[in-house]
């Protein structure tokens, strides 16, 4: 079975340059990592969704810029829930192109499906590096 990434938006309407590239590129990502895509489900939605997210699932009462869910089944199969208004907010923090944020995001969350964890510090340093890495794989 071919592997199928679709894209949402929950209750915010936005479009971003590059979404065209970016199916393309997370089946690159996950392949060079020795996995196996089945299926993805990439979700935008604003703060105060993402925060109903973060309470009834994860128990956790504060703002995120990403939620991803891992199901199981044959090859990786999940949800990714992204807040553009925090991708929005870090973009303008850091100075950089939103869509360069996004993708960042994006890839953190596909990341976290191929196994890679952030709670520790230096988890959290092993999951940047890996993501510079795979920004670099953009075309």
């Amino acid at each position: 079975m071919p592997a199928s990434i679709f894209f949402f938006k929950a209750d915010v309407a936005f479009r971003f340059q590059g979404k065209s590239k970016i199916p393309n590129w997370i089946l690159k990502v996950v392949k060079r990592e020795g996995g196996k895509l089945a299926s993805l489900n990439i979700v935008f939605c604003s703060d105060k969704y993402l925060l109903n997210i973060n309470r009834q699932f994860l128990k956790h009462d504060y703002l995120t810029d990403i939620i991803t869910f891992d199901y199981p089944g044959d090859g990786i199969t999940g949800e990714i829930y992204i807040s553009t208004d925090r991708v929005l907010e870090n973009s303008a923090s850091l100075s950089i192109p939103f869509e360069q944020e996004l993708r960042r995001v994006i890839i953190h969350g596909v990341l976290h499906l191929l196994g890679y964890k952030d709670k520790t510090a230096s988890q959290k340093k092993v999951i940047r590096k890996k993501e510079d890495e795979c920004l670099a794989l953009f075309r």
